[in-house]
């Protein structure tokens, strides 16, 4: 956490100030000016920092001319696409922001089944754009989550068993790198950089744009199905084994969580702490109907939403409940295998959830993730079976302390367990050591390639992969 300040203590020359307005079709904002307030919070209000100047760029020229601005004079420089990052990555104090928020270009090519999305958009346009040709790309389990951050992280969702990863659809990207060139990473060109962006995070560049390939669907089979959690330790047990060899067409996440106090829910389940499944398959309805037999004769489920829906529906199911302004608080961690020890202790600390919005999550990450190696992507837990992310959310910064402590016990607890690392989007700001345990053995190819495109690290905040030739 940082505290706010209410100044800051950069100084620049007006003239040089002046000089880099002239270069942007986007507006350039200083604290004091109309729309910086508005502009300088991010998704977690746990972040509160007061950059030196925000760019809201609206095209390439602009991002080249910030990250030349930015390097010239020495400024902490940050990227912020959709603004979700958990550790607030996408801002600094006292430096500039390039703020890529003008850039929402999407562009989809129905013959190719390929759609190419600027640096700032959110999982919701894409879907918008791409749902009336029946086509969509795995990306997360959020609508307003931004395409950037999550792809360059890897991108784990509701399709990955199904469909691989975000970046096992990515087919290149457009950036500006550190000396302010603009180049095209892809298979065939800077294959180097197009490996690293591949789960490396925003370590090499300002991505302008994402050429994704795309996949028919259309209408899916899913949804939340709600337990007791008096059932929480059998269910788990259940999902594990079915989740491992179930055909890669469904996927489904087991979540603890408190049923918010909405009418979506019977209000004699309002504030009960439950055990849940979100699933979604991309079979016919009646494979869908088979598939969901078994599932649906383990105990007798509390409430059962599960069944045909369009695509950004479900995408978009919990973006009400997760609001930006939000105080958020992560711990993540990968798991080959879920022994009935670890079952017991996610039994123990989900009945201690701290606030309605906390939550703990586990996503399946094996089927069609496992058809890349670890080292073809910078992505490097190909063989875990499962994503854990323990969050403690909260509206009332005064709970912060609380949420934070629940989660911090809850991962100490699970960790000696893991794969030993975690997944880079689902983290704070934690310092080297976790950064390279996220990467394994991968993290020395990145720091080579780091050194290759950004020698004196001007993209360094993000979960910073260091230079090293």
């Amino acid at each position: 956490m940082t505290e706010r300040q209410d100044t800051t203590t950069v100084t620049l020359e007006e003239t040089a100030v002046q000089d880099l307005t002239s270069r942007l079709r986007g507006t350039l904002l200083r604290p004091g000016d109309a729309g910086y307030e508005e502009t300088r919070p991010v998704y977690n209000a746990m972040i509160d920092k007061n950059p030196a100047l925000i760019a809201r760029c609206l095209d390439v020229a602009d991002v080249i001319a910030a990250v030349n601005f930015a390097r010239e004079h020495k400024l902490p420089l940050a990227v912020r696409g959709g603004g979700h990052n958990g550790p607030g990555l996408g801002t600094c104090d006292d430096g500039l922001v390039i703020d890529l928020s003008g850039m929402k270009g999407i562009r989809v090519d129905p013959s190719a089944r390929t759609v190419r999305i600027e640096g700032s958009c959110t999982w919701g346009e894409v879907d918008h754009t791409t749902h009336p040709f029946g086509l969509a790309t795995p990306s997360g389990f959020i609508s307003t989550t931004g395409v950037g951050g999550l792809t360059l992280g890897g991108g784990i969702g509701y399709l990955s068993r199904t469909h691989g990863l975000t970046i096992d659809n990515l087919l290149g990207v457009d950036l500006v790198l550190a000396d302010g060139s603009f180049i095209t990473a892809n298979a065939k060109e800077q294959a180097d950089l197009f490996w690293a962006v591949r789960g490396g995070g925003g370590n090499f560049g300002v991505v302008t744009s994402f050429l994704f390939r795309l996949h028919p669907i259309s209408t899916v089979y899913g949804g939340p199905i709600f337990w007791p959690l008096s059932q929480a330790a059998d269910l788990l047990k259940f999902w594990r084994d079915f989740i491992l060899n179930a055909p890669e067409q469904i996927n489904g996440w087991f979540g603890l969580v408190t049923v918010p106090p909405v009418p979506l829910f019977p209000e004699p389940f309002h504030l009960q702490k439950m055990c849940v499944i979100v699933w979604c398959s991309t079979a016919t309805l009646s494979q869908a109907e088979e598939l969901f037999k078994p599932i649906r004769a383990f105990g007798a489920p509390a409430m059962d939403f599960a069944g045909p829906l369009p695509w950004p529906v479900l995408q978009s199911l919990f973006d009400a409940l997760y609001p930006a302004g939000l105080q958020w608080y992560w711990k993540a961690d990968f798991f080959t295998d879920l022994s009935d020890q670890a079952i017991d202790l996610h039994v123990k600390y989900g009945t201690q959830l701290p606030t309605m919005h906390s939550t703990m999550h586990l996503y399946p990450i094996n089927g069609a993730v496992h058809r890349i190696s670890p080292g073809d992507t910078a992505f490097s837990f190909r063989d875990a079976n499962f994503a854990e992310v323990i969050v403690g959310v909260d509206p009332d910064p005064a709970n912060n302390e609380r949420m934070i402590q629940w989660a911090r016990d809850y991962w100490m607890a699970l960790h000696p367990y893991s794969a030993g690392g975690g997944y880079i989007n689902m983290m704070m700001d934690e310092g080297a050591e976790n950064v390279k345990a996220a990467y394994r053995d991968n993290y020395a190819r990145l720091a080579q390639i780091k050194a290759k495109y950004d020698p004196s690290n001007l993209f360094h905040v993000n979960q910073n992969s260091k230079p090293v030739r």
